[in-house]
């Protein structure tokens, strides 16, 4: 594509005649021919990048500010605001031509993305999926990264689906990726709202600041599903124009195989989704029925023991509520929870974190999830607040807990879900909860 092209969409003028052959963010995927887009970021500037950028290949730059580069620059007010469109134009604007089904809220996205993937799919809409824990391109499992990938990612995996055959995607649309502009010149077919709780108020400051941001992602959709069960839902269902609504009492006509109130409320996000989609119910039915379980999310562990163990995502105070409440109606005996909070994440939930365990159920166990760069022993301080039982290394805590359960019993192991890794001391390690389940069970 020609760079004034390029220049027009982003409003950047001077631009010279010049071939583009591809577009990166980062230096280690700069291909020869390359417009390189600087982004100003927490950890590096790609403005400092520049230069290994231009060695690596690339031809021209999205710049803010000038740099020390014998190459032509794009200046532009945000690099950010300017790489979605720039990356939708490039790619052939893929989600005009691809369905593109999105689900944003706190809790239940992944689970309701695997729903509504299952219908799309026995109504033979051919779906690739994104999601934090599996993406499916052309029927072909691939690696995972973010939730929502960065938009020239995104844009690439888009026109990648299109080429494999895909005629609509699944996707998980994060309210943080919305503010970096990682959806921008996306376009949604519908996106449905799950709910909105207590989390990521490091990044978004505060809840009013966190739901607007999610107001914002409703601008790109063509048809909208809302929650109204859920407070925030109901508020933005008077701000839309004609929403589909629901509540997790709403009935379910269908065989769903998934357990918890919580995951009604998931299942009728998905079940709209796809009506307002055109699909009939016989498919609908077929594929709520054919799912019968989603990776990390509510998933039972057997190994032939006489109690249930149940691994899920659940890192939120009210997704620790559902979670618990839910456990509790699965046996006659205890309910045993093992969890924590993660560390440089929003810290003011962690308390609560702490009540919502002790509230639910009858031993809480805090331990490690995923501490990065922070101390493992502040973390579960400030949860357990000094009235609840700690072990800080993991394993040890899961094999506390399991040694404890008795007949009838439910252990609920909390906060990691389908993760394969720890982040701890700012490295990754590698730790499966369910894995470690069996190991221990063994």
């Amino acid at each position: 594509m020609n760079l004034q092209r390029l220049a027009a969409v982003l409003g950047a003028d001077g631009a010279p005649s010049l071939e583009i052959r591809d577009l990166a963010y980062d230096p280690s995927t700069v291909a020869p021919g390359s417009l390189f887009f600087c982004i100003p970021g927490s950890r590096a500037d790609g403005h400092d990048l520049a230069a290994e950028a231009v060695s690596a290949g690339a031809v021209a730059l999205v710049v803010e500010r000038p740099v020390h580069a014998d190459v032509p620059q794009l200046a532009v007010p945000s690099v950010r605001a300017a790489m979605g469109p720039a990356s939708a134009l490039f790619f052939g604007d893929p989600s005009r031509e691809l369905e593109v089904a999105a689900v944003t809220g706190t809790n239940g996205k992944t689970t309701t993305a695997f729903l509504l993937r299952s219908i799309l799919d026995e109504a033979g809409r051919k779906p690739a999926l994104l999601t934090n824990i599996e993406r499916r391109i052309g029927g072909e499992a691939h690696p995972t990264g973010l939730n929502t990938p960065e938009s020239i990612d995104l844009q690439r995996l888009f026109r990648a689906m299109l080429d494999a055959g895909d005629r609509s995607c699944v996707m998980e649309a994060t309210s943080i990726a919305g503010v970096k502009g990682r959806l921008a010149g996306t376009r949604f077919a519908v996106l449905v709202f799950t709910n909105l709780t207590q989390d990521h108020l490091d990044f978004h400051g505060t809840m009013e600041e966190y739901y607007a941001a999610k107001r914002a992602l409703f601008e790109q959709a063509e048809r909208a599903v809302i929650n109204v069960g859920d407070e925030w839902g109901a508020r933005l269902a008077t701000e839309l124009a004609d929403p589909r609504t629901f509540t997790p009492d709403d009935d379910i006509p269908f065989d769903l195989k998934l357990r918890g109130r919580f995951n009604r409320a998931n299942a009728l996000g998905a079940i709209w989704a796809a009506r307002e989609l055109g699909i009939d119910d016989d498919a609908i039915a077929r594929g709520i029925a054919r799912l019968q379980g989603v990776p990390g999310r509510f998933e039972s562990v057997e190994a032939g023991q006489p109690f249930t163990v149940i691994v899920d995502y659940a890192h939120t105070p009210d997704s620790l509520v559902n979670v618990l409440q839910a456990a509790r109606g699965l046996g006659g005996g205890r309910v045993i929870v093992v969890f924590g909070a993660g560390g440089d994440r929003d810290r003011e939930k962690r308390p609560l974190m702490g009540r919502a365990a002790a509230d639910n159920s009858d031993r809480a166990i805090v331990t490690t999830d995923n501490p990065r760069t922070e101390d493992p022993a502040v973390i579960a301080d400030q949860v357990a607040h000094g009235k609840l039982e700690i072990v800080l290394d993991r394993r040890a805590a899961i094999e506390t807990a399991l040694a404890d359960a008795q007949p009838g019993d439910v252990v609920v192991i909390a906060g990691k879900g389908a993760d394969t890794e720890m982040e701890l001391a700012g490295h990754s390690v590698p730790f499966d909860d369910r894995a470690v389940v069996r190991e221990v069970l063994a």
